[in-house]
């Protein structure tokens, strides 16, 4: 699974913050590594350089082999918190859509005996 990293200006976009991240967020979709391409993690503040509640956002997109992405976005005081709540939330979704997939899969009726 190849994971992007992207931050505007306004983010720090250092090694650190995006390994932080990275890392976070590989541990919370590990269980769904076999079944994802790419992970797109977007972080941002959503007003530069005025402060207040809730303005770092974070949005990540997971490619699923052979499915359409999913799209998330967390929203926090901190980068890493809005990043924390995007994962839990991707996972939910992917749990939820991947989880229908498995439940619909059927064993092979078997042959009838006349």
């Amino acid at each position: 699974m190849q994971v992007q990293f992207n931050s505007d200006s306004s983010v720090m976009g250092t090694e650190n913050v995006a390994e932080r991240i990275e890392a976070a967020v590989r541990e919370k979709l590990a269980r769904f590594e076999s079944k994802l391409t790419r992970i797109e993690i977007h972080v941002r503040d959503e007003n530069g350089a005025k402060h207040g509640a809730d303005d770092k956002a974070c949005t990540i997109e997971a490619r699923i082999s052979g499915g359409k992405p999913i799209g998330v976005t967390g929203k926090s005081d901190t980068v890493d918190g809005a990043a924390r709540k995007a994962a839990n939330t991707l996972a939910q979704r992917l749990e939820r859509h991947l989880g229908k997939a498995d439940k619909h899969r059927h064993d092979p009726s078997p042959e009838k005996v006349m």
